[in-house]
């Protein structure tokens, strides 16, 4: 999906869903999703030529590309940089190639700094730590709770939807970095007493597991780096407090991909029609993620299977 994309496949479902299920216009449909009508005719028509996979993108990528760089090239510049560890105006006469090329390449396939692989092997690092516990994720996802009938998610913008502002939720959530095992809660606020107890929370949890909390990361909030209150649930936990680098939130990386999946699987998945009953759903979606749904990081198994395998080294 292009980054200026007014629908995610969620809205272009619920547009389908008012034309098909609801009886709306295409017109009336169109205003709602803030798209053209010949935006919502293209969706309906790919729906129904081929059902909810019409709603996906497709790859914009031609059919043929007959003057993409031959496979052999592409190997012989991946080697070169790995026995060499040149930068791509260094292997330009190398391999033959121009530089801008060779830049290509290595940004396609993770080499574009030296620093992002290994110099032995040449592998890109993507960090993940060796034990459950060793490290764990923490942050607050704020959601704004539903009107009674529905938000515009729903019902969409400008047809009666409530205006009347209730407030937040506000989704805690830690995921542990070997096995990706998020525990979470919805609370009423993220005032550092809040976090303090969801992080005792968190530790009985994982405790259950047989699971030692050695670290935590998290942002530079003042909920986080102010409050006494906090600090002392880490020290009853006897866990060292880290933060993420400013500007950096590629730090605590595996928090923002979990308030991602949470977002589209569980928060926008489908239409609620009143703030409970979206808070009611979480609790089944929260087991399902970390016990049923497989994870590809993980090589396609679940982060609790993974837990279950690794526990021993880390046991209470």
């Amino acid at each position: 999906m292009h980054r200026k994309a007014k629908l995610t496949v969620f809205g272009r479902q619920l547009l389908v869903d008012r034309v098909e299920a609801d009886g709306w216009t295409m017109a009336r449909a169109a205003e709602a999703a803030g798209v053209t009508r010949q935006t919502a005719t293209k969706w309906v028509r790919r729906y129904r030529a081929n059902g909810p996979d019409g709603l996906e993108d497709r790859s914009s990528r031609p059919g043929r590309s007959p003057r993409a760089l031959p496979g052999e090239t592409v190997e012989a510049i991946l080697v070169a940089r790995h026995e060499l560890g040149f930068g791509p105006h260094r292997l330009a006469p190398v391999v033959g190639v121009p530089r801008s090329t060779i830049g290509d390449v290595l940004h396609r396939h993770g080499l574009s700094r030296l620093r992002d692989r290994d110099r032995p092997t040449g592998i890109p690092i993507r960090y993940v730590r060796e034990r459950p516990g060793e490290l764990l994720h923490m942050d607050v996802k704020k959601l704004g709770r539903i009107p009674d009938g529905g938000g515009h998610h729903f019902r969409g913008r400008g047809h009666g939807t409530p205006r009347a502002h209730r407030g937040y939720d506000h989704v805690h959530q830690v995921v542990d970095d070997m096995s990706r095992v998020a525990y979470a809660a919805i609370l009423p606020d993220e005032r550092g007493t809040t976090c303090a107890a969801f992080l005792r929370d968190a530790g009985a949890f994982f405790a259950r597991l047989g699971v030692r909390i050695e670290r935590v990361m998290t942002d530079n909030a003042k909920n986080y780096t102010r409050s006494r209150a906090f600090a002392d649930a880490l020290a009853e936990l006897e866990a060292r407090h880290l933060t993420t680098q400013p500007f950096r939130p590629q730090t605590n990386g595996k928090s923002e991909r979990f308030n991602r999946t949470m977002l589209d699987e569980w928060a926008y998945a489908r239409p609620y029609e009143t703030n409970e009953e979206r808070i009611a759903a979480f609790s089944p979606w929260l087991d399902h993620y970390n016990h049923q749904r497989p994870h590809t990081a993980l090589g396609g198994l679940t982060p609790m299977e993974v837990l279950v395998n690794n526990v021993s080294v880390n046991h209470i």
